[in-house]
């Protein structure tokens, strides 16, 4: 397929005008195949990524439901994100390996009509109580590598990210294990945590590499205790994640976040909750009730229970308070694949990669997408 007049998204070079091809699903130098689809008006994007929200339409990814996360891959593809990597909270261990063998199953099965399933992210159990936010004391617990390997060999190697508090106890350990083991690969998260700045910068020298939605559940940004976000902004190989819907994070403080960090290491984020493409009204997350009212989801206590924003519209959200689009795109595409190490086959439109697009017109609104080459627009909700 040729996908021509299009402004299509370079990273590092904002939008050009070109032709771009298609061959076998795959994003291609040229192509054989006849088919040729008209952009002219429309920016080109790749298929957005999230990597760390928890559930839609009535269906949260902790149920551990096969029904459910076909619900939850198809409402996420209709929304143009292609590829998903769901967040578990903290749960017990039988529940979290639930989750895991759950989302084994489901990636198998890469359906031309839902997201696929690219990894799992465990959102706890790993965290301090005293930043615990929407996920249930109860189950929290002390860092244990033992359990994330058995957790990593239910899920078949597809758990990406973990969620770490590095001040609690056996967490310096927990890092050093993880690192020189085979669960290398897994990216270690600080977040839910009450961490100073020297025991944060610890963490991230030993190998953590990662944050868990930047200013939320952490302590604040000052000007003599710098915390988890000064010392994420003194290690320059890590990515932050920013929940952009307009109630978790201000605007001059998103603004001022792009500033500090650069699209570069920004991975935009939804952290959606089961109640997001629904109604307000009363739903759960991680087994504990939240009332959402209009863009806010709250514990009965008043505290944010996650979001009901898609990423596709954290991403407009982002461009509304002043972040060139360009930027917002990056960071909701190549960015959450580089951080989880998917890179080399999605997050971004160059030959290779699978063919995974969206067409946006010029306010923005989604008329377009395509997955593996193939035309899923017909599911746009």
């Amino acid at each position: 397929m040729k996908i021509i007049d299009g402004l299509v998204f370079h990273e590092g070079k904002g939008f050009v005008k070109e032709t771009l091809c298609t061959e076998k699903g795959c994003f291609s130098l040229s192509t054989s195949e006849d088919k040729v689809l008209d952009a002219e008006g429309c920016y080109v994007i790749p298929g957005l990524i999230d990597i760390h929200f928890h559930g839609c339409a009535g269906h949260d990814f902790s149920d551990a439901s096969p029904e459910g996360l076909a619900v939850i891959a198809e409402y996420q593809l209709s929304q143009g994100i292609t590829s998903i990597c769901p967040a578990s909270m903290t749960l017990s261990p039988k529940t979290l390996q639930n989750i895991c063998q759950c989302g084994r199953n489901f990636s198998r099965n890469n359906l031309a009509d839902i997201a696929r399933l690219v990894g799992i992210n465990l959102e706890g159990p790993f965290i301090c109580n005293a930043k615990r936010g929407a996920q249930n004391p109860d189950y929290i617990r002390q860092a244990d590598f033992g359990l994330l390997k058995q957790l990593q060999e239910i899920a078949g190697g597809l758990v990406k990210l973990v969620t770490l508090a590095p001040e609690t106890a056996g967490a310096m350990d927990f890092i050093r294990q993880v690192k020189h083991s085979e669960l290398k690969d897994i990216s270690i998260s600080i977040g839910h945590t009450d961490s100073d700045y020297e025991t944060a910068k610890n963490a991230f020298d030993s190998g953590a590499d990662h944050v868990t939605h930047l200013f939320n559940a952490m302590p604040a940004f000052t000007h003599r205790a710098p915390g988890v976000i000064g010392a994420a902004f003194d290690t320059p190989r890590c990515f932050v994640e920013i929940i952009c819907d307009g109630v978790h994070i201000a605007p001059p403080v998103i603004r001022a976040a792009f500033a500090m960090f650069g699209s570069e290491r920004i991975v935009l984020i939804s952290d959606s909750m089961r109640a997001t493409g629904l109604t307000d009204g009363k739903y759960t997350l991680g087994g504990l009730d939240v009332q959402v009212s209009g863009r806010h989801a709250t514990l009965t206590d008043g505290t944010l229970a996650g979001s009901v924003t898609n990423l596709y519209n954290c991403m407009r959200c982002a461009v509304s308070m002043g972040i060139p689009l360009e930027h917002a795109v990056q960071c909701a595409t190549i960015n959450p694949a580089r951080s989880i190490g998917i890179d080399k086959v999605y997050g971004s439109l160059d030959p290779g990669k699978a063919a995974d697009f969206l067409l946006l017109d010029k306010d923005l609104n989604l008329v377009g997408i395509y997955k593996d080459g193939i035309n899923v627009s017909c599911n746009l909700i």
